[in-house]
């Protein structure tokens, strides 16, 4: 498993969460047997399945590696995608986990298709872009709040010790 990372500061607003099975998680991958990274972002979505071969089950994206030409896989967890809440600011909190078969994450690019909440009013703000990494101001007005996601957004790839 590999897990994605997400530390950022949240300003009226809680609850910044990716929204729906389209979301595209915007990755750079690793071949895990030859070590090539792509060059350009993959996005893999919940609603994707392709088959493995064998009819080993599917998974979110399979790949051949351009170099060494072998089939890899990565699978989006569903059961472990988490919101980053406003208790959460400032502190790394894994946002979702993929199970990798060869194919691994090394980098990940937010975009289009968050969504969150003003901490007081409730009031929903949805699709949020977060595509600048190094420094975000998406600020979304209404009459109760003066909502931001910024600073210094920062995203980490791990793998997650077990429990955690």
């Amino acid at each position: 498993k590999i897990a994605l990372q997400l530390k950022a500061t949240l300003e009226n607003v809680t609850n910044l969460r990716p929204v729906g099975e389209d979301f595209r998680w915007y990755l750079k991958m690793k071949c895990g047997n030859c070590g090539e990274i792509s060059e350009k972002w993959q996005y893999i979505r919940l609603m994707d399945s392709v088959a493995l071969k064998g009819g080993r089950g599917s998974a979110s994206m399979v790949q051949k590696c351009k170099l060494c030409a072998r089939e890899n896989s990565i699978e989006i967890l569903s059961s472990t995608i988490k919101s980053y809440n406003a208790e959460d600011n400032e502190k790394f909190k894994t946002i979702v986990e993929f199970e990798c078969r060869g194919l691994e994450p090394v980098d990940f690019q937010p975009q289009a298709g968050f969504a969150a909440e003003g901490v007081e009013s409730g009031t929903v703000f949805s699709d949020i872009n977060l595509q600048e990494k190094g420094h975000l101001s998406s600020s979304y007005n209404c009459v109760q709040d003066r909502a931001q996601v910024w600073g210094d957004m920062t995203c980490l790839v791990i793998r997650p010790r077990d429990g955690v």
